[in-house]
């Protein structure tokens, strides 16, 4: 049945099923962000600092393990955006849906009104039918 409230409470749920799929897409750029983190830490365990040699190998070592660093460094801020763009993801989505269900109670209460009206309205036909016949049947016993 439609009430004033179908089309809106169509958009609304669009809009969370929307808000439902970026939190969707948050979480994979969380999880992501943390594999990339993993796999920098296991890059930087897996550099090896020269003991002997010429000063060359020892700051292309260096070089090495700041870039390295860095990455991770880069990695930690990753993954802090992908938890602040999830908490503000589910804030939304929270919004989202209790909007909806506010249109959808709307839309129910209005049913149910519309649905209580029918009633009274069947209700007051069959007594006009029942009253029709009654004094139907009394006129049919007069004579």
């Amino acid at each position: 049945m439609k009430t004033r409230y179908t089309s809106l409470l169509s958009v609304k749920k669009n809009i969370m099923q929307k808000s439902e799929r970026v939190l969707q897409s948050a979480n994979a750029n969380l999880n992501n962000a943390q594999i990339a983190l993993q796999l920098s830490f296991e890059s930087l365990d897996e550099i090896d600092s020269p003991k002997i040699g010429r000063i060359s190998d020892f700051l292309s070592s260096r070089m090495l393990l700041d870039t390295q660093r860095s990455v991770i460094r880069h990695n930690k801020e990753w993954v802090g955006f992908a938890k602040k763009e999830i908490k503000n993801a589910k804030e939304q989505l929270k919004l989202d849906m209790m909007e909806y269900e506010k249109f959808n109670y709307l839309e129910l209460e209005e049913v149910n009104k519309v649905l209580k009206l029918r009633k009274i309205a069947e209700a007051k036909e069959l007594d006009e039918v029942a009253r029709m016949t009654y004094s139907n049947n009394k006129k049919k016993e007069a004579f």
